[in-house]
């Protein structure tokens, strides 16, 4: 009867399995020395002999440390230890009729066995070991054929009680650090979630809320903001000449060349391939502008360590918000559309949509 003895899920890593034994170990000692005591209450209330005292010295004071030599020495250390948390079940068990079916430790000791199964988070080990907990108190009960008593006494209610405490709190314990584990879990899936781990930048999913958000508060308040769109020219003939590896190694210095020239107040994602979109809130065309030419700039400086003969350049189109943009997907559309006209006339460049001042553009 250990007490709460894991918190791990169903599916354990195989050295997490290994090291099952190691971890239910001390919380066996506590549990079947707990367990001892509400068995000894039992036996002084019931007068029993010297057999029944060697027994329960037995089961619950020497078997955790033979459960702990069995294991560690057995080549499958996780099977020994399931065979070990099945004996647990069986002493449980076996006690009920040996206490003459005394209400409140029998009930404590059947519950709490149980329920250590459910806590080491091996599959289905509380339903085998049901079969196993049951067949033991019927095997016992058919050898002594002892008569049912049960009441509890005051003094078997006090030697019970701790068992039932200790391992009300240490399964309260064993709860909080999972949900504290899932919970860190969550966050950490939800931050991967919103990171796009190549480069850096917000994923695609997470950007277009963030540029959804932008969009609102310019139709709620008129807020200004600008959408660019950034792509690395001739990027597909680097890919076909130097190979995928290479390729990954450009959007990543993009990538990271995009994170170090935005403001805090702009949202930059990777939208594709190797396609960037940035949203820079409250702000006006000029300063989009600036944004994205500090960016071209530093691309076209850029030499990649291995392949230093390799030029970059990037083309970036900048749309500002609209009271025709009723989605992102319009305002993106009008981006694509300057993209498209920096690309058609040389790259390297920068481009506005019609509705924006004229900006400085190199070819």
């Amino acid at each position: 009867m250990p007490i709460a003895a894991s918190s791990a899920p169903p599916q354990q890593p195989a050295s997490r399995r290994d090291r099952l034994y190691r971890r239910i170990y001390p919380l066996r000692i506590l549990g079947m020395g707990l367990g001892g005591l509400a068995v000894g209450s039992v036996l002084q209330a019931q007068h029993d002999g010297w057999p029944s005292w060697a027994l329960m010295v037995a089961t619950c004071l020497l078997w955790p440390h033979v459960a702990f030599r069995l294991a560690a020495r057995s080549r499958d250390r996780f099977r020994a230890e399931r065979r070990n948390l099945l004996v647990d079940s069986i002493i449980a068990g076996m006690w009920v009729p040996l206490m003459h079916f005394n209400l409140l430790p029998s009930v404590v000791l059947t519950t709490v066995t149980t329920f250590d199964k459910l806590s080491t988070g091996v599959q289905r080990l509380w339903l085998h070991s049901l079969p196993a907990m049951f067949g033991a108190a019927l095997l016992a009960w058919l050898l002594t054929r002892t008569t049912p008593h049960l009441e509890s006494s005051f003094a078997v209610v006090l030697c019970t009680l701790p068992l039932l405490v200790v391992h009300t709190l240490s399964s309260s314990i064993s709860s909080y650090r999972l949900i504290r584990t899932v919970s860190e879990q969550n966050r950490q899936l939800e931050q991967l979630r919103r990171i796009d781990v190549q480069t850096g930048l917000s994923s695609r999913e997470h950007w277009q809320e963030r540029a959804d958000a932008a969009l609102r508060r310019f139709h709620a308040d008129g807020e200004p903001a600008c959408l660019l769109m950034i792509d690395i020219d001739r990027f597909k003939s680097i890919n076909d000449s130097y190979g995928h590896t290479i390729g990954d190694e450009v959007i990543a210095a993009v990538g990271r060349i995009v994170r170090s020239c935005v403001r805090a107040e702009d949202s930059a994602g990777r939208y594709g391939g190797d396609e960037f979109a940035i949203v820079c809130g409250n702000a006006a065309s000029g300063e989009a502008g600036q944004v994205a030419e500090r960016i071209r700039a530093r691309v076209e400086r850029l030499e990649l360590p291995d392949l230093p003969q390799v030029r970059l350049s990037a083309s970036i189109g900048i749309a500002r918000a609209r009271a025709r943009h009723a989605t992102v997907r319009d305002w993106m559309d009008d981006a694509d559309a300057a993209l498209y006209r920096a690309k058609s006339e040389g790259r390297n460049q920068i481009a506005e949509d019609p509705g924006m001042p004229a900006a400085a553009a190199r070819a």
